[in-house]
């Protein structure tokens, strides 16, 4: 009896002791992104003093408002705020539709080809295709237009839709398929009514995705927008200055851009995981 306890107690500690080298390597590795974070949120609520002090004041301040109320309202950060729901809506809603024909389509036939020239397509510099960009859309009249801007960012999300939903769908057996076909349904039919339903967390974890990167593109809507369609990223440049950066307000501004989509990723965090862990796992 007195071996067995000793035996369970070193498990137990084993455990333990494993634990909490993993929960300080997940620390380790977290806190560096946590610490951006809080210093973007606090220097919201500093005076100009307690962001320039050294050394810095990390909680010994006094929180004001002055920061975020000039962020709202020295700036018509609602209607950047609109503009940036309506581009990024549709900009997914088009991204995800075009790359899920794609993905299949890829999945199915091996087209490595057109896989690799995907990827290419989502780690080319954006800033490389601006010029030539800029100038079809000011020749097409396209310029500070919603149909601009999305068309823009289905430069995003289509790449990004499509290579994640390639993985989704290579984990839905073909046999699936074959037994649909069997059984009279068309190649159309069963990919609608079997093949995509299965996909569902996949479409849900690269919605989010999607939507997320074209929230957060700055460089085409500073250059294809303008004082009709601008998004909430360039309401940043409002408060760099030629004679001086106004770093409270930049940082309320950041902040007011990043509350939505932090918001919205912890409400739908469970259907995300479940998205990215389906993505791993082979059928």
């Amino acid at each position: 009896m007195v071996i067995l306890r000793k035996e369970r107690l070193s498990t137990n500690l084993s455990r333990v002791f494993r634990s909490a080298f993993w929960y300080a390597v997940i620390a380790f590795f977290t806190l560096p992104f946590v610490f951006v974070i809080y210093w973007m949120f606090s220097n919201g609520f500093k005076n100009v003093v307690d962001i320039t002090s050294y050394p810095p004041k990390l909680f010994s301040f006094t929180p004001t408002l002055k920061n975020y109320e000039h962020a709202l309202f020295s700036v018509p950060f609602f209607k950047y705020l609109l503009n940036s729901c309506i581009v990024s809506i549709f900009a997914t809603l088009g991204g995800v539709g075009l790359g899920i024909p794609a993905a299949y389509s890829i999945a199915r036939f091996r087209q490595m080809r057109i896989a690799f020239a995907v990827l290419c397509a989502r780690v080319i510099p954006f800033v490389s295709i601006l010029i030539p960009w800029f100038m079809l859309f000011r020749t097409l009249g396209l310029t500070d237009t919603y149909i601009g801007l999305i068309l823009s960012h289905l430069l995003v999300t289509t790449p990004i839709s499509t290579w994640l939903m390639i993985g989704f769908f290579e984990d839905i057996p073909r046999e699936l398929e074959e037994a649909a076909w069997i059984d009279g349904s068309s190649k159309i039919k069963a990919f609608w009514v079997i093949v995509l339903p299965l996909t569902k967390p996949g479409l849900v974890t690269t919605s989010i995705l999607a939507f997320i990167f074209s929230w957060n593109n700055f460089i085409f809507s500073l250059a294809l927008g303008g004082n009709n369609t601008n998004t909430l990223p360039v309401s940043v440049f409002n408060f760099m200055y030629f004679e001086e950066i106004d770093w409270g307000g930049l940082s309320a501004a950041a902040s007011l851009i990043t509350i939505p989509v932090l918001v919205f990723a912890l409400l739908i965090q469970e259907y995300f995981v479940k998205g990215l862990t389906m993505g791993g796992m082979k059928g």
